[in-house]
């Protein structure tokens, strides 16, 4: 009995490609398993492997056609004994095989730039026509703190210079007037010292804001935030907890040294216990502070010195918060998905409008929190896009980018026609001098020429 063989779909996306090449002739012995055929697409040449045994009787498209559909019949294998001379495929075979030969060849187009895509922006976290004000993210963390310092009274703030200087960077501003000494706490230089009297307070029922300089100066504390306040619910079985926030600068900034500029990203999303918070506008700061300072775990609350002074629209709403674990994206687009968080979404939304130029669509998604990450939101996305590009500012090795390319593998492998790549800062110690630090860190470029690779353009 004749069996058709099909054209195979390589891919979940794939429509069409090109056979490329035939590894048999009619009349040729076939055995499962043996390879008969190439098949080429704009992404890769595949071998075409026979599930069936038989006779090749008949090939019914000549290698080198192009543009064959996927499930169209491309040969038909026979019994032994049986005549292959006047067998034909059940339709769409004769149909390619007539339309290859009767075509003519197509006239040359001039090539002409593509057409830009104009990607929608997508806001999901407070209702349409709420009004909005400018703010910028260091008001915004100010207000959130103020705002929840005013409606829980065991909420307090301590860490260097928040309360007579108002804050390092002046996020604290105007706190030390309106709650006192008591609840906006300088303390000395010790960030070992004054991280485990704020996670002592937490045991006790308090819910402080610890802000650290740096973070970089947090590895003084960081047996405090690892095995104290992260692991302590666990080990006490829920007897007692860390309701807390440790927040500060993380990060490069500008030139401040290898000691100064590290993105903490990665180490801490790593700890069980710990929820992580990484945002890039202001509204994100707001709402996700609040959750924070009520969330019943201990928080790390990492921001970015050169987003104190960048200024976002912000809702204008009596209780404005943001749940963990729900990312947002920030712009819509089908050609390829753009996951970052932090500083990064500077580069991957400038990326975004020059690739929108050049015609190529990318979904640019942020993930806000890195424990809890919004999978479902990116593995969506990669399923629509089949591509996948991830941007951060810290070190390449043990990314955030490798994790989530680590997921994609697992959950949407079948979707993607591209590797995932990560964008990342250099796998070397941040450098002091500017010329230096700046081929360091991650740019625009890198993400735009990432796109291009994965895209094929």
């Amino acid at each position: 009995m004749a069996t058709e063989l099909l054209m195979p779909a390589l891919s979940p996306t794939m429509e069409e490609g090109t056979l490329a090449k035939w590894l048999v002739k009619e009349g040729d012995t076939v055995s499962s398993g043996d390879i008969i055929a190439e098949i080429e697409t704009d992404k890769a040449t595949m071998e075409f492997e026979a599930v069936d045994e038989g006779i090749m009787g008949k090939l019914l498209i000549a290698e080198g056609t192009e543009g064959v559909k996927v499930n169209t019949p491309i040969a038909i294998l026979v019994d032994e004994g049986e005549d292959a001379s006047n067998l034909s495929a059940s339709g769409p075979a004769e149909e390619a095989a007539a339309v290859e030969a009767a075509a003519p060849a197509p006239a040359k187009v001039p090539a002409t730039a593509a057409a830009p895509i104009v990607s929608k922006s997508v806001e999901p976290d407070y209702p349409a026509g709420t009004e909005m004000k400018q703010q910028t993210v260091r008001e915004a963390l100010r207000d959130a703190m103020s705002e929840e310092m005013r409606r829980d009274d065991s909420v307090f703030l301590m860490g260097e210079e928040v309360a007579e200087y108002q804050g390092a960077y002046k996020i604290s501003q105007g706190m030390l007037d309106e709650f006192g000494p008591k609840r906006i706490i300088d303390t000395p230089i010790t960030e070992h010292g004054f991280a485990g009297i704020a996670t002592g307070a937490a045991f006790g029922g308090l819910r402080p804001i610890v802000e650290f300089m740096t973070f970089n100066f947090a590895m003084q504390a960081i047996d405090h935030l690892i095995n104290s306040a992260a692991k302590t619910l666990y080990m006490s079985g829920g007897q007692m907890g860390a309701p807390m926030v440790f927040r500060g600068p993380n990060g490069a900034a500008a030139r401040v040294g290898a000691q100064h500029s590290q993105c903490y990203a990665a180490w801490y999303a790593h700890i069980p216990g710990l929820k992580v918070v990484m945002p890039y506008s202001a509204a994100d700061y707001k709402g996700l502070m609040k959750t924070a300072i009520r969330d019943p775990n201990p928080v790390i609350f990492l921001e970015n010195e050169i987003l104190y002074g960048k200024s976002f629209e912000v809702p204008v709403m009596d209780d404005f918060t943001i749940p963990f674990g729900k990312a947002r994206i920030w712009r819509e687009g089908s050609d390829v998905t753009i996951v970052s968080f932090g500083i990064g979404m500077t580069y991957a939304l400038e990326a975004a409008d020059k690739l929108a130029e050049e015609g190529i669509s990318a979904e640019v998604i942020d993930l806000r929190t890195l424990r809890p990450i919004d999978y479902d939101t990116v593995i969506a996305s990669v399923m629509k896009t089949n591509r996948c590009v991830t941007v951060e500012e810290g070190f390449p090795v043990g990314s955030i980018g490798n994790h989530i390319s680590s997921v994609i593998m697992q959950k949407a492998f079948d979707y993607l026609d591209a590797p995932v790549i990560t964008c990342a800062g250099k796998d070397v110690p941040m450098p002091y001098a500017a010329n230096l630090e700046k081929l360091a860190l991650v740019t625009t470029a890198d993400v735009i020429q990432a796109v291009k690779d994965v895209t094929y353009r």
